[in-house]
């Protein structure tokens, strides 16, 4: 039997203090991000205060000027609130009104847009009620989630055609029905330009029409193939997701952390600081903890942590700001072509690159890259968009080309090409070995997939 025993042992081992976690934590952090849990560690920690933002607005100084001028200046005025009235007018009766036009309001659902077309209509109490259950049946792009016929009772079901045939004629046309293709089907149904044999096309030669054998296509159905193209083209006016104009997902906006720009021939780089609330401590606390005699033990302990923990936090946003400045640096440095001539100038640039030259670890650029953004000349990317691998050759100017580099010069072969036959993968290759560009055809292959172009036959 195996006896136990104890072992003194000595070993090294690292853990982060929760400041230290904190301060990792904000530096992932991208600005919409960093704003909440500012205002949370505000709310938590009364050591914190948040500097006033001075707002100044040469129009507004201008109309205030104006205002004084005239003997009408009105110190409280707030033009921007729709249901704002100036003291030197009369009452508006309809200032209400337009304080509740200019508040925010949610967009309408596909479902509620429905309901209200259901309820328009003269039915029976049965026939609004299966009428309710199919509607809510749908999901956001307007098809069946389940077969209408589980979701109804044996009484409700002989309701169901009829029901369904009265909302497949509510706005948007095609809604109400299993898929793409039906719904397709059905609005070429209810419009009366639709020309002969689209349904035809839609149901039995939809994979034909997206390989463009527009002949095939006109010997099948025994027609011209104008008459093919004009088939073609009515198709395009239709909506295969009927129910996406009603989408509920909220709008995401981009707010980017960096800014590179070229300004009177030179490039300028700005933190987008603007957007992040300046905080400082709290007098208050500051003069009570100078004259801690007259407190408790419990209540000094309280101040102190208090103001330690709102100084760390001061610090650690300091500390993301200059290291993400540092990063910009050094994209700006390294891509400057990029920022310069445009994306296909970008180079190979690895996060080792840059965290040599700033002089932190890997996992620090990448920490500081992750969700955030830079605004270019060029558009807003991410910045781990200007990160890419190296391909073998080089670009017109002689340097490396990165990955992204040589998609942004596919992309510019394939939209520039005038020619009437389509660029094959093997030519593409062969205008990038022109070019000092070695890949093979399957990563033309790749590459032209990635960016969702076609091949040349579908094309």
């Amino acid at each position: 039997m195996q006896s136990q025993r104890l072992v003194i042992a000595q070993k090294q081992q690292m853990k982060l203090s929760p400041q230290m976690y904190q301060s990792l934590e904000l530096m992932a952090l991208p600005i919409m991000d960093l704003r909440e849990k500012i205002q949370a560690e505000i709310e938590k920690n009364p050591a914190l205060e948040m500097e006033a933002v001075k707002d100044i607005s040469f129009e507004r100084f201008e109309r205030m000027e104006q205002s004084q001028g005239s003997g009408t200046f009105d110190p409280f005025e707030n033009s921007s609130d729709p249901g704002y009235i100036r003291k030197s007018h009369q009452l508006d009766p309809d200032s209400k009104h337009k304080f509740i036009e200019g508040a925010l309001s949610r967009p309408e659902s596909l479902q509620e847009h429905l309901y209200q077309q259901l309820h328009f209509l003269r039915l029976t109490d049965e026939e609004i009620e299966v009428g309710e259950l199919l509607i809510s049946n749908l999901n956001e792009q307007g098809f069946y989630r389940e077969n209408p016929s589980d979701i109804l009772s044996p009484s409700q079901y002989q309701l169901k055609d009829r029901m369904i045939s009265i909302i497949r004629e509510f706005d948007p046309p095609g809604v109400c029905v299993e898929n793409f293709i039906e719904s397709l089907v059905l609005q070429a149904e209810l419009s009366e330009s639709a020309p002969e044999k689209t349904e035809e096309v839609l149901r039995n030669h939809l994979e034909d029409l997206k390989r463009g054998k527009i002949s095939e296509i006109s010997k099948a159905l025994s027609i011209d193939e104008e008459d093919v193209d004009y088939i073609v083209w009515f198709i395009k006016t239709l909506n295969p997701y009927p129910g996406s104009n009603f989408s509920q997902a909220a709008t995401q906006y981009i707010i980017p952390d960096l800014l590179i720009q070229k300004n009177n021939d030179q490039l300028i780089m700005r933190l987008n600081d603007e957007q992040i609330p300046s905080l400082t401590i709290d007098p208050a606390f500051e003069e009570m903890a100078g004259n801690c005699v007259s407190l408790d033990k419990e209540t000094e302990k309280y101040i102190q942590r208090s103001i330690r923990d709102a100084n760390w936090l001061i610090n650690s946003i300091e500390m993301r700001n200059t290291t993400l400045r540092r990063v910009g640096a050094a994209l700006l440095k390294f891509q400057m072509d990029f920022f310069l001539k445009g994306p296909k100038y970008l180079r190979p640039l690895t996060l080792k690159d840059v965290a040599e030259i700033i002089s932190v670890h890997e996992t620090t650029v990448s920490r500081i890259s992750n969700a955030k953004y830079i605004q270019t000349d060029w558009g807003i990317f991410p910045i781990k968009y200007f990160f890419s691998n190296s391909v073998t050759g080089t670009g017109d100017d002689g340097k490396g080309v990165s990955k992204i580099g040589v998609k942004e010069i596919l992309r510019e072969l394939i939209e520039s090409y005038t020619g009437k036959k389509r660029l094959s993968d093997q030519k593409l290759a062969d205008m990038l070995e022109e070019r000092g560009i070695t890949i093979a055809r399957r990563t033309v292959a790749k590459y032209r997939g990635e960016l969702n172009i076609e091949s040349s036959f579908e094309r």
